[in-house]
């Protein structure tokens, strides 16, 4: 993944570029539309689809390559858990013939990130907790909106028969209750 250091008299810090790619699987790879459209790189990659989960984001055709499009917003209200199936079939499909799917959305941090969950619940077996962990450790900004978390939680309760996150109340209003310990101290302005 790309990345910018971040020096100052305070810290020095990596920070992930929202620009670059994080490999989910030797398949499945996550992005934002900027890195979805560098033609190099989709090239480099041997990418055989790209999943296009916006609904203002063109992309540039490469030869080759099939185009899925998602064309959804980043709204806590948008119904992602409508494609939550058939995005994940595609993905399985395309890697039982060898190719390789990247899912990107503007940012690559809440509708492709979704969408990548959904996919190793359904066919990696994994509980979300553990995909979540999982794609966080490839793509540490990853960062699914609320109403995207509850259409996971419905998810996973309808493929395994029982749920491994919850929402819960906190300081900043209503939260996954993975991110209970990072928001502890805030407080509401």
């Amino acid at each position: 993944m790309d990345k910018v250091i971040i020096n100052d008299a305070k810290r020095t810090s990596v920070v992930p570029r929202l620009s670059g790619l994080g490999e989910i699987t030797e398949y499945l790879y996550l992005s934002s539309g900027r890195a979805a459209n560098d033609r190099t790189k989709v090239s480099e990659l041997k990418i055989t689809c790209i999943v296009n989960a916006t609904d203002n984001v063109e992309n540039t055709p490469v030869p080759s390559v099939e185009y899925v499009r998602v064309p959804v917003t980043d709204s806590p209200f948008s119904q992602l858990s409508d494609y939550f199936d058939t995005v994940a079939d595609k993905i399985h499909c395309v890697a039982e013939q060898h190719g390789r799917v990247l899912v990107h959305c503007s940012a690559g941090v809440s509708r492709s990130a979704t969408l990548c969950l959904a996919y190793l619940m359904k066919y990696r077996n994994m509980t979300l907790v553990d995909a979540h962990g999982w794609v966080k450790a490839r793509r540490p900004i990853v960062r699914p909106n609320n109403g995207f978390w509850k259409q996971l939680i419905d998810y996973e309760l309808k493929l395994h028969g029982s749920g491994t996150v919850r929402m819960i109340t906190s300081p900043v209003g209503e939260i996954p209750d993975i991110y209970e310990k990072e928001t502890a101290d805030l407080i509401p302005c």
